[in-house]
């Protein structure tokens, strides 16, 4: 959603990460006659390593035997749960594909655009006789920025790279109208920490870099290609050096800066901010948020102090890079082995349809959403949802209400934010209209660039209106799900509510377990460090008292503090600050949906004993198996620097050792590995 610099921010959106979107997976355990997918009951006991104590490593006690017997596909970054649900998705988008082909009419609208959009990216014979013609017109227009007032309009036109990004979101003062907001811009390697961290392994990142920037320029036929590398990596270098760093980014109070004309020259004199704003289609905002606003500041003095011409070499070669994959092979090549090889460490490129799929998804994700729905998404599972997340609300509602450490005011607050919860199920209930957006076959370049301003003019068409709270961040063809603060909304697409994660046929400790974690963990977001700083209606307001803030706070710190001491890498650990969020909506999720279990049983009757497990077992192992994946290192380094989310052993480990009921259920006891005493355990939700 952010390759186009000119986007919505992505403050608006909390998301559970399932997975990267990569990896292949073992086939699950052959369907019992119950219809469950996995196991005979909604596990796969095959998975687990009893050999393992519980107590000691509960991720491998539940999960060992596939991390053992599954190996990585060499196409992808990962394996396990979502993934084999994402490759899923591929085949049935693939089977959408075809038959546009034969017959788009008989698809539904749209089909005729996403068939040609898909036929364009696919056709690599004519990608290779056009060369780098299609390159020509964009480069163009950059060789003709020669001057700074002429760079900044193209800094704020669709498509092209920019120090500074400008976009629309909900208003935080008053999220029934939209804003706008500027901050800090992408960089080509990706996390500052790239360009910044010490050690062999990130000299062997910068080294592999600047080759790679070199070998992008020479493709495209731009001369001086070493010279011009180095000051292109130079100047990453310096944007990099005074960005803010994704633990900063998440102060929310740091990042929203309102500032009137004379505030945004008086913070960054070196932007135009008149000519951005008006070329972006924003002249009209008088206030404008000011995020990462110590960078804009020395992103504008860096503006200033550098040369014309670099910042069009660097544009170029961004340009160049992100366009490779619609290039002839060699730029595609030359990326993977940059991105994919030496960055992720994988080993082998997506085969061809595979990226027409993700293109094609990104592109008009919606319109084949529609096409996905009607043919993969029963009806029934809408209404089983609901139950669970009812059930899930009332559980919160309770342990609100119980928490000793919130005060009377507060928690009255928190039981009316809790009450204005928006859960969207599946699909959206309106799709996107693309039919202004136009697609030509045989224009892959074009058409990408097309899209990002047909998305870019349909969020300007929205300005001046009521937010639309109809709109979806993901499509439902997505395996992942998301809160959104300023809208109060936790959103979970079709795609998702599949085993392992929800089984209709599935034991209710399995459901409970693993999609039911999910609910509450989307519910979490809404009271994490930074979710608890939105009001009931989505407005960025403070509704705590000073001491339960306090109290919240020190709760909160003690849980930074467990993650911190993580290292899944040697020399890399997890960043508690980070992963705060996330890892609060993990604790609070599996105690609220314990809760929400134990609610169930009392209605229906104590969980019998099924294969040897207690209802409480089953419960947990769920938990433990939705969280089943594996990293490649490169991959996991990329993570651990700049994604919210902990590695999936220690959203297992190290959120189970937190909770009283998982230590009852396994018998874990003092001198077991996971081991915390009492009171050292973090209770938040």
């Amino acid at each position: 959603m952010l390759f186009n610099h000119v986007s919505r921010l992505s403050l608006s959106v909390a998301m559970l990460a399932l997975s990267s979107p990569a990896l292949a997976q073992t086939a699950p355990t052959t369907a019992a006659a119950t219809g469950t997918r996995y196991g005979t009951f909604g596990i796969d006991l095959t998975a687990a390593d009893k050999s393992v104590k519980p107590g000691d490593d509960f991720w491998t006690y539940a999960n060992g035997n596939w991390n053992k017997r599954t190996e990585i596909a060499a196409d992808r970054t990962s394996a396990g749960g979502s993934v084999v649900l994402a490759d899923q998705a591929e085949q049935q988008v693939r089977a959408i594909l075809d038959d546009a082909a034969r017959d788009p009419a008989a698809v539904g609208p749209g089909a005729k655009q996403f068939g040609d959009l898909y036929a364009s990216f696919m056709d690599e014979a004519a990608i290779e006789r056009a060369g780098t013609t299609p390159l020509k017109p964009y480069f163009a227009k950059i060789d003709a920025a020669g001057d700074k007032q002429k760079l900044q309009t193209l800094f704020s036109t669709v498509g092209y790279a920019s120090p500074v990004e400008i976009g629309q979101l909900p208003d935080p003062a008053d999220p029934t109208r939209y804003a706008v907001a500027a901050g800090q811009g992408s960089l080509g390697m990706g996390g500052r920490d790239y360009y910044l961290e010490q050690g062999a392994k990130y000299d062997t990142f910068r080294t592999a870099y600047r080759a790679y920037v070199e070998k992008i320029l020479t493709l495209s036929g731009i001369a001086d290609a070493s010279a011009k590398a180095d000051r292109i990596v130079a100047l990453e270098t310096a944007m990099a050096k005074v960005q803010w760093s994704p633990v900063q980014s998440r102060d929310l109070k740091a990042m929203l800066k309102p500032m009137d004309a004379a505030g945004r020259k008086a913070l960054a004199p070196g932007f135009d901010w008149p000519l951005l704003l008006t070329t972006a289609g924003y002249g009209n905002f008088p206030i404008v948020y000011m995020t990462n606003s110590t960078a804009l500041t020395e992103l504008a003095k860096l503006f200033a102090a550098t040369p014309a011409s670099t910042w069009q070499d660097w544009m170029k070669f961004r340009l160049a890079s992100a366009s490779a994959p619609v290039l002839p092979k060699a730029f595609d090549q030359a990326t993977f082995d940059f991105y994919g090889k030496t960055m992720a460490d994988q080993p082998q490129q997506r085969a061809r349809w595979k990226r027409g799929i993700a293109v094609v998804n990104g592109t008009m994700g919606e319109a084949v959403g529609e096409v996905y729905v009607k043919r993969h998404y029963p009806p029934q599972s809408e209404a089983k949802m609901g139950e669970l997340i009812a059930n899930l609300r009332a559980a919160y509602k309770e342990r609100i209400g119980a928490n000793t450490w919130m005060d009377a005011p507060t928690k009255t607050q928190a039981l009316a934010k809790l009450a204005a919860f928006d859960p969207r199920i599946g699909h959206p209930t309106k799709y996107i209209d693309y039919s202004a957006l136009t697609i030509v076959r045989g224009d892959p370049l074009g058409n990408s660039m097309r899209s990002g301003e047909f998305d870019h003019q349909l969020d300007l068409s929205r300005l001046g209106k009521p937010v639309d709270r109809s709109l979806w961040g993901m499509t439902p063809q997505t395996v992942n799900a998301y809160y959104d603060p300023l809208n109060n909304q936790i959103t979970f697409p079709a795609a998702i509510l599949q085993p392992p994660y929800f089984d209709p046929n599935a034991d209710a400790a399995v459901n409970y377990g693993a999609i039911g974690a999910i609910i509450g963990h989307e519910m979490g977001h809404g009271f994490d460090d930074q979710g608890s700083q939105f009001s009931a209606s989505g407005k960025f307001e403070n509704w705590w008292t000073p001491e339960a803030r306090a109290a919240f706070t020190k709760h909160t710190a003690a849980l930074s503090k467990q993650y911190d001491a993580y290292e899944p890498i040697p020399g890399v650990h997890v960043k508690g600050a980070l992963t705060l969020g996330e890892n609060i909506g993990d604790l609070g999720g599996v105690e609220t949906a314990y809760a929400a279990y134990r609610k169930y049983q009392s209605v229906h009757g104590k969980a019998p004993v099924i294969g040897g497990l207690t209802g409480d077992q089953r419960f947990f192992l769920a938990y433990a198996q939705a969280w089943q994946a594996k990293l490649r290192e490169g991959a996991a380094r990329a993570r651990l620097l700049t994604d919210p989310h902990s590695p999936p052993f220690y959203r297992v480990n190290g959120i189970v050792r937190n909770v009283d009921a998982w230590y009852t259920a396994f018998n874990v006891k003092p001198g077991d590995a996971l081991y915390v005493t009492p009171a050292q355990r973090v209770h938040i939700w």
